[in-house]
């Protein structure tokens, strides 16, 4: 019993401390959400779960906001002709 509240009260905390900012909570919930099944299914350690998935989901998301914004700045220096639906075509 006392385990489980401890892994709760950790899993809680990580949360807590993630989601301080609504700008650092991007990708936590469907992290949660997913991680919350995931540990539900695999032993009824759905909070525990929910926990590591924000923590993941988080990390996922600010790594695909930092490649989004390198292909940004990759986009404005380079000789790339856009094509008419905004993409971008390599030079010939």
């Amino acid at each position: 019993m006392k385990w489980n509240l401890m892994a709760t009260g950790l899993a809680l905390a990580l949360t807590a401390g993630v989601m301080s900012s609504a700008a650092n909570a991007a990708g936590c919930l469907k992290g949660a959400a997913v991680g919350g099944v995931a540990g539900h299914v695999a032993g009824h350690h759905g909070v525990l779960g929910a926990g590591a998935g924000c923590v993941i989901g988080h990390h996922e998301a600010s790594k695909h906001a930092r490649q989004r914004q390198q292909a940004t700045q990759n986009q404005g220096s380079g000789s790339s002709a856009t094509s008419k639906y905004g993409q971008s075509e390599p030079a010939r």
